[in-house]
């Protein structure tokens, strides 16, 4: 399924324009460079994928400072999927297997696919990955964003 001239130009558009506002707001802040450099990433290719509907899956805030990626992954075990965190991405895929034989041999209609699929989440350099289950048709990433002190609220005494 390719994507209309109309639909890539919108595209095109909305990256130009948050790319201008990222070049606007350079000159007058100070340490967002990596910030703003992750937002851009946002707008690469691979986040803009019209077929990357697959799988479905839900962000759910869990508390004030914890979030869980739920992903459906149906049929999927814990040898078939990969996740992973490097340089601000989380990344969620399966892993690749050409078989289409159960462990005995003896499959003679291979209705549910296993498709292949990759999913990435942009996450803020706090966040830190607590773990992955998957239970049920469910992978469920859980996160915590770690405040650091400097961050943290701080009353300045007048001396």
């Amino acid at each position: 399924m390719g994507l209309t001239y109309s639909t890539c130009l919108r595209k095109e558009k909305a990256m130009n324009k948050a790319l201008s506002i990222f070049n606007q707001l350079r000159p007058v802040t100070v340490g967002f460079d990596s910030m703003f450099d992750n937002f851009e990433r946002l707008f690469e290719d691979e986040f803009f994928n019209v077929s990357s509907n697959y799988p479905a899956y839900d962000i759910v805030k869990t508390g004030k400072n914890t979030y869980d990626v739920e992903v459906a992954l149906a049929g999927f075990n814990k040898k078939d999927i990969s996740v992973s965190v490097k340089d601000g991405m989380l990344t969620i895929e399966s892993i690749k297997n050409q078989s289409t034989k159960d462990e005995n041999g003896n499959v003679i209609h291979k209705g549910i696919a296993k498709r292949y699929f990759k999913k990435s989440f942009s996450i803020e350099d706090s966040c830190e990955v607590n773990g992955a289950k998957l239970q049920d048709g469910l992978l469920k990433v859980s996160l915590e964003r770690i405040i650091p002190e400097a961050k943290k609220p701080k009353v300045i005494e007048i001396k």
